[in-house]
């Protein structure tokens, strides 16, 4: 007969709380500001409706957030671990500049600057915040988040759930403003994006270094556009 694995021990709650925590639009990081590149396709009319706006962020998901910022959240976590520092600054690097704009390297920046000083205040004591905040010209979003989930011991496929969830809240929110949507159509894109994140995860965890990749060069046109749109409402 094939061996059962027992099921996994439930999260601590103090764990499951400080992960809904990073999860939520209500950590003081910004993520609500930036639409990343979605209110531009919303402008050139590539999303002009509901369906239209879950395809476009499911893409999203699947194509750049699995294959670059969920990879890195993981590798970076077990880097801070170890207290590889010298690991954290090469994936660090690897996710600055990978950025294809200008907007979307600023609002990484920006992000990880934020989660730096929010464990500065969390855990003040801890060496590994110091050596987050001395990474230059800053801490990149992914690499913040691997420390933040590794600061309060939650376990990686988990870390990279609430991370991603995160994200596609943001984004459905994004949706709802710039296309714009009503609140059930939000809640329908952001159940589609739930569906489909515990696969883009395991593959993310899953997937080898040397297939990393952040090419997604009409997400990077479009928000190179943004920069000089006439109107907007987010950060990118």
């Amino acid at each position: 007969m094939p061996r059962v694995r027992p099921a996994p021990a439930p999260l601590p709650a103090a764990t499951l709380l400080q992960l809904m925590w990073l999860a939520s639009p209500a950590l003081p990081v910004g993520g609500f500001s930036y639409s990343e590149g979605l209110e531009a396709a919303v402008e050139a009319g590539h999303v002009t409706n509901e369906a239209q706006a879950a395809d476009w962020l499911d893409d999203q998901l699947t194509l750049a957030l699995g294959r670059a910022d969920l990879a890195v959240v993981a590798r970076s976590a077990q880097a801070w671990q170890r207290g590889n520092v010298a690991r954290v600054t090469e994936l660090n690097d690897w996710m600055r500049l990978t950025r294809e704009s200008s907007e979307l390297r600023q609002q990484t920046e920006q992000m990880g600057r934020s989660l730096q000083d929010w464990l500065r205040q969390r855990a003040p004591t801890d060496p590994r915040v110091a050596a987050l905040g001395a990474l230059r010209p800053a801490p990149c979003w992914p690499v913040a988040f691997g420390l933040a989930v590794t600061v309060i011991g939650a376990p990686l496929r988990e870390a990279l759930l609430a991370h991603g969830f995160g994200w596609a809240e943001n984004m459905a929110q994004a949706a709802i403003k710039s296309v714009p949507l009503g609140q059930s159509a939000g809640q329908r894109i952001l159940a589609r994006l739930s569906q489909r994140l515990p696969v883009v995860v395991d593959q993310a965890l899953a997937l080898p270094e040397s297939a990393w990749q952040a090419f997604t060069p009409g997400l990077a046109i479009l928000s190179a556009r943004h920069e000089a749109q006439y109107s907007r409402l987010f950060r990118s």
